[in-house]
């Protein structure tokens, strides 16, 4: 059973303190210093929380030829197939902290700030937030396991291309908004000039709640599909982030708001916090997993079964 929690009524606040002369460092809510570049040592693109997909990199290229192949493919009919197909839920059978340990093998090619194995960016969020929130356990837990689904590019779960596993998501079924990364690239997209899918409304009724939106296939929706049928005690603020955190054409842009009902409305206001840490805690330091280890292990005991069905 999920359960709802009080929802907070703060603004996101984030400050700059100078640190040198010519330069400064941005410090969120309480205390966690933002690093001044990213894991490739690029600066991270403002002070707010945003990445910078067109920074001329060796990276760069790769990243705008994911959003071609993955605006292309991501259809309403591919979508409805393979949610159908995941919500068997019959490809493994493990603890949260053994799906953690399988994301060593992991590496995230849509990142624009990203190349570390991805169970250091989950601790790097969770403990930056702990150090913000710590009163929000299920908030620290929410940031350790918001990007499990993408075991999904392992051979066990499927060995989905990059394309169907990672990378911003946006509604499926209605017009793709031009906030979405690389939307140019939509116009290959089937869906694109299907009068069923087009409209800004599509297939859904206004304030019909994100719920009933279907959303382009990945490792956000995979991973929210996992904690819903496994019966998790999050609140629904934290199912809210685990489905929608890549989701930056309406947490960046505003975009979709007319799809959304009240309990919406409300969670985004946590996405908004958790979002900032998502993005500017990747950095080349490194967490000591061991030493975190026995505090999630207590949060996963707390708020999942002791095995769950993937």
């Amino acid at each position: 059973m999920t359960i709802l929690i009080e929802q907070p009524h703060f603004e996101i606040q984030a400050e700059e303190k100078k640190i040198h002369d010519n330069e400064t460092e941005l410090v969120l809510d309480g205390g966690f210093t933002v690093p001044q570049t990213n894991a490739f040592g690029h600066n991270f693109s403002g002070n707010i929380p945003n990445r910078d997909y067109n920074v001329e990199s060796a990276r760069q290229e790769g990243v705008e030829n994911f959003y071609r192949i993955n605006h292309l493919n991501q259809t309403y009919d591919y979508v409805r197939r393979m949610r159908e197909e995941y919500a068997k839920m019959d490809k493994a059978e493990m603890s949260i902290w053994e799906c953690c340990e399988l994301l060593n093998d992991v590496v995230d090619d849509s990142d624009p700030d990203l190349d570390e194995p991805q169970i250091q960016h989950l601790l790097q969020s969770a403990e930056a937030i702990r150090k913000d929130y710590p009163d929000e356990d299920w908030l620290h837990l929410t940031a350790l396991i918001h990007d499990l689904g993408k075991v999904l590019l392992l051979p066990s779960f499927g060995e989905l291309p990059q394309w169907a596993v990672v990378g911003d998501t946006y509604p499926v079924g209605c017009a793709f908004d031009d906030s979405i990364v690389h939307s140019k690239y939509f116009r290959e997209n089937p869906d694109y000039n299907n009068p069923a899918y087009n409209s800004k409304y599509g297939v859904y009724l206004e304030g019909c709640g994100l719920e009933k939106v279907m959303m382009s296939w990945g490792h956000d929706d995979y991973m929210y599909l996992v904690a819903k049928e496994n019966g998790t005690t999050l609140p629904s603020a934290g199912l809210f982030i685990i489905r929608y955190h890549s989701f930056y054409a309406l947490h960046r842009s505003g975009a979709y708001k007319h799809l959304m009902n009240e309990e919406d409305k409300e969670n985004l206001k946590w996405l908004h916090v958790f979002n900032k840490y998502d993005l500017y805690s990747k950095s080349k330091v490194k967490v000591n997993v061991e030493d975190v280890k026995p505090y999630y292990m207590s949060l996963i005991e707390k708020y999942f079964p002791a095995k769950l069905k993937w």
